[in-house]
């Protein structure tokens, strides 16, 4: 079920069981990866995040986004898709991975698969920095300290994530999709850094709630319980016509 402060986004997600997480395919990092990378589309949405628990899905149009060329999804066919596979209020992340799998969302004749689900460990800096630079991670976290940066900047991208405590309670579902210095997401999003921030300390770009934001590696460890990549992102496929 959808839940959050009244007059506040929507969250939904349930922690992947543990036996799944132990069985699936870790993603094994790549030796030659830059040294900062993001990726930014030019269109995000709250993809229905706002009135509805369909976080784990809208990471997923959140990702569409972030093809090139960008594919943008309209809030009504994702939260139809939602609907549909009874997602719409709160899922498994894994259950919309495997779901995207076969049941593709559509537009304009074209259907869009996600690939294969690949477990990344999130606490282990190059593995993570390689799963970012081959397509947005997705992570399951708890959400509460998370929420108090996002409305500190009025919902605003270019909000900053940092101090956080360890967090046990996952309930939401974001998307990584950056990662370099503070300063250099900063400039990337155009944010104005705090005074008090330390520009030079490893940091992600992390999608949420229509915003994109700057959370500092120790934060993200302290509320983070799982991390995918799909690979790839997104499979294009075309429906029959006649």
């Amino acid at each position: 079920m959808a839940v959050g402060p009244s007059g506040s986004p929507k969250r939904g997600a349930f922690p992947t069981p543990r036996h799944l997480l132990a069985g699936a395919i870790p993603h094994a990092a790549l030796e030659d990866i830059p040294l900062n990378y993001i990726r930014i589309p030019q269109t995000i949405s709250m993809w229905g995040n706002d009135v509805h628990g369909d976080c784990v899905t809208a990471e997923e149009a959140f990702a569409k986004a972030c093809h090139d060329p960008e594919i943008f999804l309209s809030d009504e066919e994702i939260i139809g898709w939602a609907s549909r596979h009874d997602v719409l209020e709160g899922a498994y992340i894994h259950q919309v991975l495997d779901l995207l799998r076969v049941e593709p969302f559509r537009k304009d004749n074209q259907r869009y698969h996600d690939g294969s689900a690949f477990s990344v460990d999130w606490t282990n800096t190059p593995i993570l920095r390689s799963a970012i630079s081959q397509g947005p991670v997705k992570i399951g976290v708890a959400a509460d300290q998370l929420l108090a940066a996002y409305h500190k900047n009025g919902g605003n991208s270019g909000w900053f994530a940092r101090g956080f405590a360890q967090d046990g309670k996952m309930d939401h579902c974001v998307t990584l999709c950056g990662y370099g210095t503070t300063e250099w997401l900063a400039e990337q999003l155009h944010a104005l850094l705090p005074s008090d921030v330390d520009q030079m300390r490893s940091s992600y770009a992390l999608f949420t709630w229509n915003s994109i934001g700057i959370i500092d590696e120790p934060s993200m460890r302290a509320i983070t319980h799982e991390a995918w990549l799909r690979s790839p992102t997104t499979v294009v496929g075309q429906d029959r016509v006649g």
